[in-house]
């Protein structure tokens, strides 16, 4: 940890961001499925005059990196736009490595896609020892009609910048598997050059592209996106347990175990199990390359029906 380094909580918890905008098309929602790795039978993912065509449920956190223009971006520059959190000296952006993820969805999102305000707020900043969370939201509203789309929650981990006696933290819940063999096993398997197809989504972090910067970092080469990864995941569970029907979807969280490497086949393990909500029902997952696991504490919940209000 640098010398001096002493967030200042009062500061920083609560902080609310500049709202932030960004835009998306038909278009993006195509692209964004084809990287992912949907396959091509799967046309109402895929072709927008398909019946029931719309986007993944995953796709609105590519707004979070991708902006309000379609060129390519710094994906520095786009992370710290707004500015510093109050109360957090400067850090390394070099050492951040996505942690957690999730997302709840509150209204399906446009089919058409349109242009959208993100209100980013801090909600916790964790002293982990050997490193520092920076624990964040973001919800999603449509611009002009100010519709509540979803919210997202992000767990940044910042290697080196631990150990300022700051709290630990809520505990995370923790989704265990059952005792039994998964439900349901899907596999996929990662092309080489999957990491440069999903960056056209948004994430434009050297680290999935550069072959110099990578070895750098500790990888032989660059690695594939964890929110591809992610997003395959949320397509599995949503395909083998939804009836592949955007509409079931309701919430999403995983955390980033290891990193895939483009070219390695990825095994998605899957149980269903009960959920206390009415009228929903729940899936634990886990992704794994052989015996490595890349993604963890995978949970996901499915409504059992589709509400008639969303099929408007």
């Amino acid at each position: 940890m640098p010398e001096g380094f002493k967030p200042d909580l009062s500061k920083a918890v609560g902080y609310k961001a500049p709202v932030d905008f960004s835009v998306c098309t038909r278009r993006d929602y195509i692209l964004y499925a084809l990287s992912v790795g949907v396959p091509e039978d799967e046309l109402h993912w895929l072709y927008e005059n398909e019946e029931n065509f719309g986007p993944l449920p995953t796709y609105p956190l590519c707004l979070l990196s991708r902006g309000d223009d379609w060129d390519v971006n710094d994906f520095i520059e786009q992370f710290t736009k707004g500015g510093p959190v109050p109360g957090i000296p400067e850090w390394d952006i070099s050492r951040m490595v996505h942690g957690e993820q999730s997302i709840e969805v509150i209204n399906p999102f446009p089919v058409v896609g349109g242009r959208f305000k993100l209100v980013k707020t801090v909600k916790g900043v964790y002293d982990k020892g050997s490193g520092m969370v920076l624990h964040s939201a973001v919800d999603i509203y449509g611009e002009k009609d100010n519709v509540h789309y979803c919210s997202m929650d992000s767990h940044m981990f910042i290697r080196g910048y631990g150990g300022w006696n700051g709290p630990k933290g809520p505990k995370t819940i923790a989704y265990t598997p059952p005792s039994r063999p998964a439900d349901v096993i899907d596999e996929f398997h990662t092309a080489r050059n999957q990491a440069l197809l999903f960056r056209l989504s948004g994430d434009f972090n050297a680290l999935h592209a550069d072959v110099r910067l990578a070895p750098l970092v500790g990888f032989e080469r660059p690695i594939l996106h964890g929110l591809c990864s992610y997003a395959k995941c949320a397509h599995s569970v949503l395909k083998h347990f939804g009836d592949n029907n955007r509409l079931r979807f309701k919430s999403f969280s995983a955390r980033f175990a290891n990193p895939v490497l483009p070219g390695e086949t990825v095994r998605v393990h899957m149980w269903k199990v009960d959920h206390p909500e009415p009228r929903t029902e729940a899936v634990v997952f886990v992704a794994k390359v052989d015996d490595r696991v890349v993604i963890s504490n995978g949970f996901a919940v499915l409504h059992k029906e589709v509400a008639e209000s969303s099929k408007l």
